[in-house]
């Protein structure tokens, strides 16, 4: 996504400002490797920060890479066991390191540090070594390392091959490698055993499952290893928490402090009540400089919905853009009200949609080094209800990609001169508006019926797609609405709308296969959604030629021909997908997701892959994070923070398995 200004009627603001800076000199790409990128991101501004701000941010984001090893150990049992053995042949061979072999093995650490393990980031799918097994074997034995021979194998065999498996032909949880249930725990055992739990109030239900692994006992029977201290990832929880405490004494306000206290409680009692108690203190405490994302929060690495990655951000407020986007969030009852829903799923009273963009000052667990660029929390739909969410744009962030970002992909794949003038034009602008309205106004939109359970409990599998889609819908829908004009957010709505309904589709039907392998299906739940969204208002379209799929030269493009009718469309599509979100109708998520959001035209996606070939820039970006220094005196008091930048990627995944392994290989 690329960062430009947005041109919004002036505000006054009494507060500092935080400005990103025109830093040419920057050097923002550190390496590329395979299908990535990294990059690293600065932190404007920082000497502007007062000290106890300074510290503040510290604690937390030590609190936050001291629970790094949580989600290399979620995402896979052995995880930590190869680490150590790639880490260990990587800093203590002495052979020759110009063979090829020797080049894929340092590729293959890459790729597993990248993605916290050895599945994919993105696709899931386990990273093939390009280096053979004995190869491998004559490295352990090089430099006396010891890794158990089924571990090896599974290097190299197809066992455990996908992380997150939604498959259901293949069994949902028997089919995936990911570390939240116990062997030979199947799908129906689970849902029996969640059906079995009820909340106190019906209204307010717990998240159960959050922060667990599902295990079977001795006995035979089911029970849960809670994520505690004294449970299980203890030893980096009690790290967690006594940063957490640092931080509480350096806090800005009560409010903070008080919702940082109920984080503490939580991660030593593992309560769900409290994690529920915690994420509405957290809502409220808006007022302050500083703010973090900690906790197991999102749950799309689980094939059922139930257990949350850890996951750590930690943020300062960009007051300039923050006041600038503060309009959509003072506006959300207007786009509810607005909106195509049918009247029985509006919300009508839309609570606490409090947006914000925010200097990401470090990141941690399932934000590093692949991270969002937006995040709207919390995530249990009762809450959101009754106290509102947080929704944040992680603008330094944005900035890194601007700068670092390849324009000639674009070109290849627009379908005219005028629709490459308006990716020109509004693409930066399009991206962040679209952003902002699927974080502040898309998830905080809809109801759920009376009586229906949550999304997890009724859509299964397909509810983080279904989600995410929902809220690509109202972005999409208001994006083409000259409200977002007489609001001030853009200087010409119809062309920015047209480019952002040109770079959707375009993205959506085609030029996101470059991320995936020829043959395969899409798996991921943002990539499944952008896809069933382009594909159905692309065949409700057909008749009247909304869009028109062209061939010039043997190459494929598509030419939206009418944006209005699209609009409707989309709509449309929105509506329906409410409805069944509202109803629990998982007959119509599967049917939706699965006829239109799951297979891929091999043809077509031959043609994207060749054309990419062309392109040096590798289709996933992530980053290193700046290092944060204290200085102490001679009494040990923190007297300054230092922010540094780290040389490469090998340096800061070192340093942190050398500073924040605390726990044990086998867990």
């Amino acid at each position: 996504m690329l960062l430009v200004s947005v041109v919004i009627h002036s505000q006054k603001e009494n507060k500092r400002a935080f400005k990103v800076k025109d830093n040419t000199s920057f050097e923002y790409v550190v390496e590329q490797f395979a299908d990535i990128k990294v990059l690293r991101y600065q932190i404007p501004d920082w000497e502007n920060l007062t000290l106890k701000e300074q510290q503040l941010v510290y604690y937390l984001t030590q609190a936050g890479t001291s629970g790094r090893d949580i989600m290399w150990d979620q995402n896979y049992k052995h995880n930590l066991k190869i680490r150590e053995a790639l880490e260990q042949i990587y800093t203590k061979y002495k052979g020759d390191k110009s063979v090829a072999d020797w080049v894929n093995f340092e590729i293959y650490l890459k790729r597993v540090w990248f993605s916290n393990g050895i599945h994919h980031h993105y696709s899931n799918d386990k990273i093939k070594p390009e280096f053979s097994e004995k190869y491998f074997i004559t490295l352990l034995k090089g430099t006396k390392t010891f890794l158990e021979p089924n571990i090896i194998a599974v290097l190299f065999n197809e066992k455990d091959s996908k992380k997150v498996n939604l498959d259901e032909s293949k069994g949902l949880v028997e089919g995936s490698a990911i570390n939240f249930y116990g062997n030979g725990i199947s799908h129906k055992e689970i849902e029996v055993f969640y059906a079995q739990k009820k909340s106190p109030d019906p209204k307010k239900p717990y998240s159960f499952g959050l922060n667990s692994k599902l295990v079977r006992n001795k006995q035979g029977q089911l029970e849960e290893k809670v994520w505690k201290s004294n449970g299980m990832y203890g030893a980096a929880i009690d790290r967690i928490i006594y940063w957490l405490e640092m931080a509480k004494t350096v806090a800005e306000n009560s409010m903070q402090a008080d919702a940082l206290g109920l984080l503490i409680e939580y991660y030593t009692t593992g309560n769900l009540k409290t994690w529920d108690d915690y994420n509405i203190a957290w809502l409220r405490a808006t007022d302050g400089n500083i703010d973090y994302i900690n906790g197991f929060v999102e749950v799309y690495n689980d094939p059922l919905g139930y257990r949350g990655s850890y996951e750590n951000i930690v943020q300062i407020k960009d007051f300039d853009m923050s006041q600038k986007m503060e309009v959509i969030s003072k506006n959300a009852q207007w786009f509810e009200d607005n909106s195509p829903l049918m009247e029985l799923h509006k919300k009508k009273n839309v609570v606490g949609v409090s947006y914000k963009t925010v200097i990401v000052a470090g990141e941690a667990g399932d934000s590093s080094p692949s991270t969002p660029i937006g995040v709207n929390l919390p995530n249990a739909d009762w809450i959101r209800a009754q106290y509102g969410s947080k929704s944040v744009s992680l603008g330094n962030i944005v900035e890194a990609y601007s700068k670092s970002a390849g324009k000639d992909r674009v070109a290849e794949f627009v379908n005219d001169d005028e629709e490459l003038e308006l990716a020109k034009k509004y693409g930066a602008t399009g991206d962040k508006l679209h952003t902002a309205l699927h974080e502040v106004v898309g998830h905080a939109s809809g109801q759920i019926n009376a009586g229906v359970g949550t999304p997890k409990e009724t859509l299964k599998s397909y509810a983080s797609t279904m989600e995410e889609g929902r809220a690509d819908l109202v972005a999409l829908y208001y994006l083409y609405n000259p409200k977002i004009e007489e609001l001030g957010l853009v200087v010409n709505w119809q062309e920015v709308g047209m480019e952002s309904y040109d770079a959707y589709i375009r993205n959506g039907l085609f030029t996101q296969l470059i991320r995936i392998k020829l043959g395969e299906s899409i798996e991921e739940a943002h990539m499944r959604n952008r896809q069933w969204v382009s594909a159905w208002v692309y065949e409700k379209g057909l008749q009247d030629e909304v869009i028109v799929k062209n061939t010039r030269n043997g190459k494929t493009y598509f030419n939206i021909t009418d944006y209005g009718k699209l609009h409707e469309l989309f709509g449309q599509l929105l509506r329906e997908v409410q409805r069944i979100k509202s109803e629990g109708d998982y007959e119509a998520a599967k049917a939706l997701v699965e006829n239109y959001g799951v297979k891929i035209d091999a043809k077509l996606h031959a043609e994207v892959l060749d054309r990419n070939k062309q392109f040096p820039s590798a289709p996933y970006s992530g980053f290193v994070n700046p290092v944060l220094e204290p200085k102490l005196n001679s009494k040990g008091i923190i007297i300054a923070v230092e922010v540094k930048q780290p040389k490469t990627f090998a340096e800061q995944m070192l340093s942190y398995s050398n500073n924040f392994s605390f726990l044990p290989l086998e867990n």
